[in-house]
């Protein structure tokens, strides 16, 4: 087995061994792949490796990233993320996952890192492990991996004749994010959401987003929350339509979403979601995602249901 870094060449060969391990559950494509582990920024290549078989064939790779981007949103230049680690099942058992995961554990902490999430990267694919990857999650576990909680993505299919009537309530408006509003949304942001949610959002403008893929909400003309939504059109695929060859038609995708917090408790968040639900209904959309989420019976007052569960993984590290 020879290791190699980590190379755009190999991106064919990469989402083929994916697809062979996880595409019935995580349909990889091409885009997305190069998207989240080669175009993201926040990738460290140094920790980053590939397995390749005496044939040339790929045979494993771990994704590894930390803080890069220069874009400053509070979070730690000390925390890293394992995006992806897979093995063929053909190699199991032969070590050549633990070399890979020790290779990426060293660099980073060499790097700086001293606390690691298996997944919850920018732009990542996993909010964790997913549950039926039981060998997965017993393996890490005894690689000093702790799991911290539980994470769902929730689905909901509707029918052509559903209502697509615009929502309205009393002393607030919900409406698409217009393009001169998007210096409104980001101040709103950093001032309410700092963090993953304003950068994501930063990123979307810095990528050609419009508005089109913000709904917000207005009290007396300022903006109070505001829900991403995301269709096949968005200038970025979004984590929320990731897995879209698993559906029939168009799917869409809503999240994530917020309300200010001087704002809350009138109601205001089922009624931005039950808006963002009408946009993309009337976009031709007919199944729509929730990813990431842990309020379930918030989301099933709105006919949604969990489709996939994870569970979080992370580990301290020390130097040395």
């Amino acid at each position: 087995m020879q290791f190699f870094a980590w190379d755009v060449k190999w991106l064919k060969d990469l989402v083929r061994l994916w697809n062979q391990e996880l595409g019935k559950q995580f349909p990889m494509r091409e885009e997305l792949f190069n998207q989240n582990s080669f175009q993201d920024i926040n990738i460290f290549a140094d920790g980053s490796r590939i397995a390749v078989d005496e044939n040339g064939r790929v045979a494993g790779f771990i994704v590894t990233k930390k803080w890069n981007d220069v874009i400053d949103v509070g979070i730690s230049e000390s925390t890293g993320w394992v995006q992806v680690l897979l093995v063929d099942y053909a190699y199991r058992n032969q070590g050549i996952g633990t070399e890979l995961l020790k290779f990426a554990e060293t660099k980073l902490i060499e790097s700086g890192v001293n606390q690691l999430w298996l997944g919850k990267d920018t732009w990542h694919y996993f909010p964790g492990i997913p549950i039926e990857y039981e060998e997965t999650a017993s393996w890490f576990e005894k690689k000093g991996y702790v799991k911290s909680g539980e994470e769902f993505d929730l689905d909901c299919k509707y029918e052509e004749e559903s209502d697509l009537a615009i929502l309205t309530k009393e002393s607030v408006e919900a409406a698409i994010l217009q393009p001169d509003e998007k210096d409104d949304l980001l101040e709103f942001l950093h001032a309410s959401f700092p963090g993953r949610w304003e950068y994501e959002a930063i990123q979307y403008f810095q990528l050609g987003g419009t508005g089109r893929e913000f709904v917000v909400l207005k009290k007396e003309g300022r903006i109070i929350g505001f829900c991403r939504i995301n269709d096949s059109k968005s200038p970025v695929i979004a984590q929320n339509v990731y897995w879209s060859p698993l559906y029939d038609g168009e799917l869409g995708g809503i999240g994530p979403l917020g309300i200010s917090k001087d704002e809350r408790k009138h109601g205001y968040g089922l009624f931005i979601v039950e808006a963002a639900i009408v946009y993309l209904r009337k976009r031709g959309i007919e199944s729509i995602v929730i990813d990431w989420t842990g309020l379930v019976d918030f989301y099933r007052k709105l006919g949604y249901e969990v489709c996939k569960s994870y569970y979080s993984y992370q580990k301290n590290m020390q130097k040395g």
